[in-house]
């Protein structure tokens, strides 16, 4: 499955350590990223990630096109929702692009981990026959 690993500045730590937790799960997939990151989760973790721009320079439109082009499996995006963010026009039509299109969305460590262990367990194996069959359909 394709996963992207988004998070705001003041949660990238977080997200590193869940990269930590969960290298085992996640190393079994196919991992995309904005910039900067990418970059530190992949320096922490040595896990391979495709990485994008930084969100502020579009980052997040490219994941969001890999959405719209149903190309994107799930979303872990660690937003921090107590500070204002230059780029928020993007970060909703993100939600909003995972919303249309049915992909799991993860903004917090909490949903994250219900995430990681369901895709462990096989419980999102359902996405892929969905993603053959709108395939098909384009």
């Amino acid at each position: 499955m394709n996963i992207a690993l988004i998070a705001h500045n003041e949660k990238k730590p977080i997200i590193i350590n869940f990269a930590l937790a969960y290298k085992h799960v996640l190393e079994k997939h196919n991992l995309f990223a904005t910039g900067t990151t990418g970059q530190m989760i992949s320096d922490e973790t040595g896990l391979s990630i495709h990485k994008f721009q930084s969100g502020p320079l579009g980052g997040d439109q490219q994941i969001g096109a890999m959405i719209a082009n149903n190309e994107m499996g799930m979303v872990i995006f660690f937003r921090d929702p107590l500070t204002a963010q230059p780029h928020e026009p993007d970060v909703s039509a993100l939600i909003r692009l995972c919303d249309v299109h049915q992909i799991p969305l993860a903004t917090n460590i909490s949903s994250a981990e219900i995430f990681i262990h369901g895709l462990n367990r096989g419980d999102m194996d359902w996405r892929k026959v969905l993603k053959e069959r709108r395939d098909k359909e384009v």
